[in-house]
């Protein structure tokens, strides 16, 4: 068996804000990953691959990380992918190169396991993901280098809680207000239970990367809200709920967790003992008056849920088992071949798939009969963004891992979007 490095060059593929929009703050992956790689010893690399502002196209993105892995021969390449801005070629010729083992972490398979992870995960050594169901479902399908991790907490963000008599905000909540949120923080309003929200689409707006600690240390209960992106059988659509990385950074930054059920929370917390859960609006505004009215009650579960956290949930517990897997892959993948693997990139089949990508009159002439409809009903600029999501929607029911590949129509037609 080949000796693992403890100390490797990591390199990290995905975005340093939210969205790859820098006015909407530093990114979740970037302001936790990086730094628990970091404290794990190895040196790392960023490549930024969100932000569209950076690159001309998808080619020039994808040659740069090519150019970056010759380059700096990283031990290891970390990704999080987006949308489908690295084709499937490129991490097929980086994952045949010899140079480097690749791993994606992969978020929300509770709905993008239909249409994006089962396309993705044979082109890389490593594949991850938070749900049990999912992986199943990967097994099922023959795929068979996925681990199953979870999100966690920041082991730099760690604070111990707070008695809830020193508290600033007795109800607060950090996040997007999508889906049903906004209705849901409409109705405790309503029942005289006031919640102070921060994040995308609230009027306090985001949050810097250092406020939200803060803020979640200095609040009595932080809610979290599981619900997810609709998730689609077919064409047939159905709700989801998930378990997300908030449920991990409340009780590690010092919070009282009172948050959504979802399948496999049992996995990490014991409810009730070190964090409290809720099923509907009902029994959300229950809780919260139960325990701003019982704050010794509050403070003995928030104990106990920072304890559990510092001793299970940190990301340098869960970025070491996702490297390890992933080093023992390359490891199997390389024992099967029976060969030494290449000790470089294939270039003429990285220009190949250049070639493909090139946008012709004929694309160009769809990307128009898309855009002007969608224009019409929502403005150009929402329109665009509706023309992409419609063509992205029928490509990867049609046409699949195609969807991801550098001839994809998604990424041709509609770069800045994507």
């Amino acid at each position: 068996m080949t000796q693992r490095p403890t100390r490797m060059r990591v390199l990290c593929v995905f975005g340093q804000h939210n969205y790859g929009d820098p006015r909407r703050g530093e990114g979740y992956e970037y302001a936790n990953f990086v730094p628990a790689l970091r404290r794990l010893g190895h040196d790392v690399l960023f490549l930024e691959s969100w932000d569209r502002t950076k690159y001309s196209d998808f080619a020039s993105l994808n040659r740069r990380l090519l150019e970056l892995v010759e380059a700096e021969r990283p031990d290891v390449v970390f990704s999080v992918m987006f949308t489908y801005e690295i084709w499937l070629e490129t991490w097929e010729l980086l994952r045949d190169s010899g140079i480097t083992v690749t791993v994606n972490w992969t978020t929300d398979d509770s709905w993008k396991y239909a249409c994006s992870s089962r396309f993705l995960a044979p082109a890389f050594h490593a594949f991850t993901t938070t749900y049990p169901s999912a992986l199943a479902r990967y097994e099922k399908d023959g795929i068979r280098n996925v681990i199953l991790t979870q999100w966690a907490a920041n082991a730099g963000a760690l604070r111990a809680p707070l008695p809830a008599a020193r508290c600033r905000y007795p109800v607060s909540f950090i996040g997007t207000a999508h889906g049903e949120r906004p209705r849901w923080i409409r109705e405790l309003g309503r029942r005289g239970l006031d919640v102070a929200c921060f994040g995308q689409g609230w009027p306090a707006g985001p949050l810097a990367g250092p406020e939200i600690p803060d803020i979640i240390q200095g609040s009595v209960i932080s809610l979290n809200f599981s619900n997810a992106t609709r998730a689609w059988e077919g064409f047939r659509s159905r709700h989801t709920h998930q378990v997300k990385a908030r449920t991990f950074e409340v009780p590690g930054a010092g919070g009282f967790l009172l948050t959504q059920w979802a399948n496999g929370l049992e996995r990490y917390f014991v409810p009730d003992r070190e964090i409290a859960v809720f099923h509907d609006i009902a029994e959300l505004a229950a809780k919260i008056q139960y325990f701003l009215a019982n704050p010794s009650e509050r403070d003995a579960i928030a104990g106990a849920g920072f304890e559990r956290t510092r001793r299970h949930h940190l990301y340098d517990q869960r970025l070491r088992e996702v490297l390890d897997f992933a080093l023992r892959r390359r490891e199997s993948l390389e024992a099967g071949r029976g060969a030494p693997p290449q000790t470089g990139i294939n270039w003429e089949a990285f220009e190949r798939a250049v070639e493909r990508h090139r946008r012709n009159q004929r694309l160009a002439l769809v990307r128009t009969l898309l855009k002007a409809p969608c224009s019409l009903v929502w403005g150009p600029t929402r329109g665009e963004r509706a023309a992409r999501r419609l063509l992205f929607e029928v490509s990867w029911r049609v046409a699949g891992a195609h969807t991801y590949s550098a001839a994809g129509w998604p990424g041709r037609l509609f770069y800045e979007v994507s």
